[in-house]
């Protein structure tokens, strides 16, 4: 589609925005008339795909956009100055405005730019095709034209993943893009990946040690939760990622992700992880979680949540009875054991572990009904003994299927307290 091409249905345009989406988007583009929506928001407009974000691009420097908003009485916030960023905050919704830029010099990860006024030029430093095109409205008229210089309406449509220019050049002004290829590869790709990109991506692939480990895991957790449909799968580009060697470089121990991909194919994710990339994540690995969790930076949560999934400890498997279930969960959450059980599931009936799944749900957590001051008022002395018995009488609890109330906890308690003469017949 030529730059300036009218959209022929303009009545289903904006069909994937919630109805506070379009009028604060309204509200910004008559205040802006001249601003074009730039990127995400505009692929995924064309493809029918909700869009999180949006984003607009002006030719007016941001200082200027700052005090227009401002006559507008819209509240508008300085984001990113520096990158001639604002936000503009409308009963909750964020549209990012960006004054148009070409860069004047990178390094592979941070760019020095300067305004410009063409349309063309900024689009020109943007990473994909279909992340290039922009969407203007004519104030007067009220219709929308589509502005697109590198073909990427038609790339999004045969699901073509493509640099703008020239592959090599786009990754050295910013090698994240490596790992944005995969990220866009897996959500929009279909067929085989472009060959231009896959070499240069093969060929800088050392310059991934110079990303901050943040940043890698940010586009790594989207490449993993990349849904799986009739067009979309992450499963091909994890492939790709590890016949490239890209995930041995980002992943301490390496990775397999034919192990992840048979499972996705094989098994049904658990209701509660579906959204879990930390349970995909070590689904992948090949070796401990520590080196991988410090890596990629993960945060305190993530990086326990992945070392528990991956510790060599029991987990739900067809076969096991209410007893052997609620020992378990007197010891680990309902969450860990279920996604353990998913990641040993490699052979038997699916049925059957999914079955041992929903047993486990049913299940209340068991919890130990003794505490140290049950003891005390039993009239066992203050000391050292009353952690070990506590300890053998929750040990005594777990193996009789953690159904003990109270009563017979501290009975048994005080019966090994009588044996052991830490407590006097009366």
């Amino acid at each position: 589609m030529s730059a300036g091409a009218a959209i022929p249905d303009p009545s289903r345009l904006f069909a994937t925005l919630s109805p506070e989406q379009v009028r604060a988007l309204d509200q910004v583009w008559r205040t802006l008339p001249e601003a074009r929506l730039v990127g995400g928001v505009v692929r995924d407009l064309l493809a029918r795909r909700n869009s999180a974000d949006i984003d607009l691009a002006t030719p007016e420097p941001p200082e200027q956009v700052m005090h227009r908003l401002g006559e507008a009485h819209i509240r508008a916030i300085p984001t990113g100055l520096s990158h001639g960023t604002v936000t503009a905050l409308l009963q909750g919704h964020p549209i990012e405005i960006t004054t148009l830029r070409r860069d004047e010099a990178t390094d592979g990860r941070h760019a020095v730019v300067a305004w410009t006024a063409d349309w063309r030029e900024d689009a020109a430093r943007r990473d994909f095709t279909f992340n290039a095109m922009s969407l203007s409205r004519d104030p007067v008229r009220q219709d929308y034209a589509l502005h697109d210089y590198f073909g990427g309406a038609a790339d999004l449509a045969a699901g073509r993943v493509r640099f703008v220019g020239a592959a090599a050049r786009r990754i050295e002004e910013d090698a994240l893009r490596t790992l944005r290829f995969f990220r866009f590869q897996a959500r929009y790709g279909t067929g085989a990946p472009d060959p231009e990109a896959v070499a240069a991506i093969a060929a800088a692939a050392p310059t991934l040690g110079g990303l901050s480990a943040e940043r890698v895991w940010s586009e790594l957790r989207r490449i993993l939760l990349a849904p799986t449909s009739n067009t979309t799968d992450p499963a091909a580009s994890l492939l790709l990622m590890q016949s490239l060697g890209i995930l041995d470089r980002l992943l301490p121990g390496g990775a397999d992700a034919e192990q992840l991909v048979r499972r996705l194919a094989r098994t049904t994710l658990p209701d509660e992880s579906r959204d879990d990339a930390v349970l995909r994540l070590a689904a992948l690995l090949c070796g401990p979680a520590g080196p991988v969790a410090a890596a990629l930076k993960l945060s305190g949560a993530e990086g326990v949540r992945l070392g528990d999934l991956l510790a060599d400890r029991p987990a739900p498997r067809p076969g096991l009875d209410d007893a052997a279930l609620r020992r378990m969960l007197a010891d680990e959450p309902a969450a860990i054991l279920l996604g353990r059980s998913w990641l040993i599931e490699d052979a038997g009936d699916p049925l059957a572990w999914q079955q041992v799944r929903e047993q486990l749900r049913r299940i209340e957590p068991p919890v130990f009904p003794l505490a140290g001051r049950d003891l005390l008022a039993s009239g066992v002395p203050a000391g050292p003994s009353v952690g070990r018995l506590l300890a053998a009488t929750r040990d005594w609890w777990q193996a009789g299927g953690c159904v003990a109330d109270h009563a017979a906890c501290l009975a048994h308690c005080r019966a090994a307290a009588l044996a052991a003469g830490v407590l006097q017949r009366q």
